[in-house]
């Protein structure tokens, strides 16, 4: 019994130790990228696919979602001219701010990314959207949005992540 146990400690590290080492290719693939020099092309090479693909006005947006494991997800704006135009992590406090009873769950997926959990309270008749977030300078939080059954926000807020262990 105490051989599983080690092995399961042993494969737990191992999978957070890959988890920490992925979070930091991030900063290194968006050091490659520059605003109005990198192509669609350049970005699919260093985040490979995204997540969705939105259509607007004069380009598209593609998401590149790090949820469930991450505490980010990244909006990359490609204009008309095909050059990135703008690269940013959309999950901040302002973009919380933005984020409103009666806003349609469309323009929230698009504001914050796809959430990292979707929990459905059939007899509340609500679901949970939530995404992790890092609080600056370090503290792991989780946003929530509730959504009623046609699909339009009732509520918002951010609490702490206690999914995370604290040190």
């Amino acid at each position: 019994m105490k051989g599983r146990r080690m092995g399961w400690l042993a494969a737990g590290a191992g999978l957070a130790g890959l988890l920490a080492l992925l979070a930091g290719c991030d900063p290194q693939r968006i050091d490659r990228l520059e605003e109005g020099v990198s192509t669609e092309a350049d970005v699919r090479a260093q985040f490979g696919e995204p997540e969705a693909v939105w259509d607007v006005p004069g380009g598209r947006v593609l998401e590149y979602n790090r949820q469930p494991a991450g505490q980010k997800n990244y909006m990359i704006t490609i204009g008309a001219d095909g050059k990135m135009s703008a690269l940013r992590q959309v999950l901040t406090p302002e973009n919380f701010a933005r984020v409103q009873p009666g806003m349609p769950m469309e323009d929230l997926r698009r504001l914050l990314g796809k959430p990292a959990k979707v929990t459905r309270y059939a007899l509340k008749q609500e679901t949970e959207w939530e995404w992790r977030w890092l609080q600056p300078p370090d503290t792991a939080m989780v946003f929530t949005a509730v959504l009623n059954d046609q699909q339009y926000v009732l509520r918002s807020g951010s609490s702490p992540d206690r999914s995370v262990e604290a040190p």
